[in-house]
């Protein structure tokens, strides 16, 4: 007898240029952001055979545009989603989004527990230079996934919120030699590498090492700079520092790339 009282996964884009994951449950079809065109979406759920039409729920993590860029098309196109973010977050995008419905816009206030039937949602804030950036641990049953992108370095307080999750997207943004060498002004150069930036692929790596448990089944290498990484290079040196302090890649768990034009496969955890 198939079971399809479990959680699903995809990543169904990563990076620079666009964030969005999908997250399924018996009782919802969730999207985490929304940082591509409304199109580009909607195409995306249909490569994993997800229908956009029966997303109900859409949460936000920050008002940057690869996060936020097409909630308010999708909230007035599918009257049927609920968009949630926390109250400074609704404050920063507002003018972004365009007006939405009332009846479609929910406050989810940082570092809480809210219910969604058959799957509790936790909110975790990130040092990161946004209005209040926050993440999500998603619970269902026995099972956890957890989104941690964006983020300038990952305290103790994060990293017990998150640990042995069974699944991760895990920001390993770009690699310090390339972005240091790189085109960008100085300037943002120091944002990206400083506490309220993003996590380099050292910095991403050393981080899992303090949350992966006997749980963690499946790890995706997210949020990689266009510009200042590769997937290689990414993949390579997250694998390596990890087999150096002897996590077994590969056996124990699996270390998947993401990209900002193609979705992962639907993982059930």
């Amino acid at each position: 007898m198939i079971n399809n009282d479990n959680m699903k996964i995809s990543v169904l884009s990563s990076g620079s240029g666009g964030n969005v994951s999908y997250i399924e449950t018996a009782q919802h079809k969730i999207l985490l952001d929304a940082g591509l065109s409304g199109i580009k979406i909607k195409k995306l759920l249909a490569s994993i055979n997800r229908s956009i039409e029966d997303i109900d729920t859409l949460l936000v993590t920050h008002e940057h545009n690869d996060h936020c860029k097409s909630v308010g098309i999708l909230a007035r196109r599918y009257p049927q989603i609920s968009v949630y973010a926390n109250e400074l977050t609704w404050q920063a995008m507002n003018d972004k989004i365009g007006k939405i419905n009332n009846s479609q816009k929910n406050i989810f206030p940082p570092n809480v527990v809210l219910s969604f039937g058959d799957l509790d949602i936790e909110s975790f804030t990130v040092s990161h230079d946004a209005a209040q950036a926050q993440f999500y641990n998603f619970h269902h049953h026995d099972k956890s996934f957890v989104v941690l992108t964006d983020i300038g370095y990952v305290p103790q307080r994060i990293v017990e919120t998150v640990k042995n999750a069974n699944a991760y997207v895990f920001e390993c943004n770009h690699d310090v030699e390339m972005l240091r060498n790189g085109p960008y002004a100085w300037s943002l150069k120091q944002r990206i590498l400083g506490d309220s930036g993003h996590l380099s692929n050292e910095d991403g790596a050393d981080a899992l090492m303090d949350c992966i448990g006997l749980n963690t089944k499946n790890i995706f290498v997210g949020h990689r700079s266009h510009n200042n990484n590769t997937k290689l290079l990414a993949h390579d040196t997250v694998s390596d520092i990890l087999k150096n302090h002897d996590f077994d890649v590969g056996s124990d768990f699996n270390l998947l790339d993401t990209d900002v034009n193609c979705p992962s496969k639907l993982i059930t955890l």
